[in-house]
């Protein structure tokens, strides 16, 4: 149990509540109320507990409090930063690449991130699920296209439905034949971990399709004893699981948080996926870094852990244009550049058509073409 807990037995979705249990300051009260009544706010006991009071950049209270800095946008910002409506067929589904659809099963969550790219759309006030009709005519749409390898379960949070109801879709979708991998986005095990039980295991295994699960979480101390308990569980059921976090000022864009992080979710045996650069959704400026500053912590990480460490940074195209890649390069003409100061005899002309490659520790070296 956390040192920092409160006995915080409900999730807290007012910014009364948060002033009450000593999580933001009474003064800023009014103004949490507005940013409250525009955004969706919950913060469980499990993320409660991890909260330092005393810390005013405590980096859980960062990801999950509300700020007064939400309330200005910045040019840019758009409600759908990352194109989903342009790409939606029909409701429910996201279809922006050819084999794979995102099917978008509930708006709700059980924690509501304060940089959410889908802020616009989730939260109290939507529909919890999606209706039996938009439900089957999604189905039908993932069954009339045979190029659709995989289907994504997002949301909000597709592990807030009940087992009963997540074995129903799973059955549904291992039903069709082309239909060979089921992924589901979360943040359950980490933001309340109690409901990764046996039976919710249970629910995710199906025959005739291999499910995975996608874990999100930001921090190392998002990784406590019952969120590993609950990611044992399913990894222990034989459910794959991967990472994703977001790049995020003030909770994770520097070197050693960013390692311990990594290093905790191989820990958990979860492969790192995605390293997120932040989405372009409204009043999320504050926490954003630079692409720049995203790039000088790839090379760092890349000298500090294993390969099995290394996420993918990558930054969704504004549009609906899809992911793009946008770590740093380590390979350039060396023909076009300053000269190297390795694998170079002094007085030795450099062939053409040499690479020039820089290692992890900064240093540059030429490496020969093939020929």
């Amino acid at each position: 149990m956390s040192k920092f807990n409160r006995g915080i037995a409900s999730t807290l979705r007012q910014p009364s509540e948060l002033v009450a249990h000593g999580l933001a300051s009474a003064a800023d009260l009014p103004d949490l109320e507005r940013v409250a009544a525009r955004y969706a706010v919950a913060v469980t006991p499990a993320m409660a507990a991890l909260i330092d009071p005393d810390d005013p950049n405590d980096p859980i209270a960062r990801q999950y409090i509300p700020s007064v800095e939400e309330l200005t946008m910045q040019r840019g910002e758009t409600a759908d930063p990352i194109g989903d409506h342009s790409h939606s067929p029909v409701e429910g589904i996201v279809h922006r690449y050819p084999d794979r659809v995102l099917f978008k099963l509930v708006h709700v969550c059980a924690v509501y991130c304060r940089f959410c790219f889908r802020r616009e759309m989730v939260g109290p006030g939507r529909e919890s699920a999606l209706s039996q009709r938009i439900y089957r005519s999604a189905l039908d749409y993932i069954r009339a296209r045979g190029e659709i390898w995989e289907v994504i379960l997002t949301g909000g949070d597709p592990l807030m439905l009940s087992p009963r109801r997540l074995a129903e879709i799973m059955a549904d979708l291992a039903a069709i034949d082309h239909v060979r991998i089921v992924r589901l986005h979360t943040r359950i095990p980490v933001a309340d971990p109690a409901r990764v039980d046996e039976e919710m295991v249970a629910a995710l295994k199906v025959a005739g399709a291999t499910t995975w699960v996608a874990l999100h979480a930001n921090h190392p101390r998002e990784l406590t004893a019952a969120a590993r308990t609950a990611c044992a569980r399913l990894v222990d059921a034989g459910i794959p699981m991967v990472s994703q976090s977001v790049l995020l000022r003030g909770v994770n864009d520097d070197a050693a948080t960013l390692e311990a992080l990594m290093r905790a979710f191989v820990e958990c045996r979860i492969k790192p996926y995605y390293l997120h650069h932040g989405d372009l959704a409204p009043g999320t400026a504050h926490l954003r870094t630079t692409l720049e500053k995203g790039q000088e912590l790839m090379r760092a990480l890349r000298g500090r852990v294993s390969g099995l460490c290394q996420p993918d940074y990558v930054l969704d195209i504004p549009g609906g244009h899809g992911k793009a890649p946008v770590g740093p390069n380590y390979l350039s003409d060396a023909n076009s550049l300053p000269q190297a100061n390795s694998l170079h005899q002094e007085g030795e002309p450099h062939p053409e058509l040499r690479y020039r490659v820089v290692d992890y520790c900064g240093d540059v070296h030429l490496y020969p073409p093939n020929r």
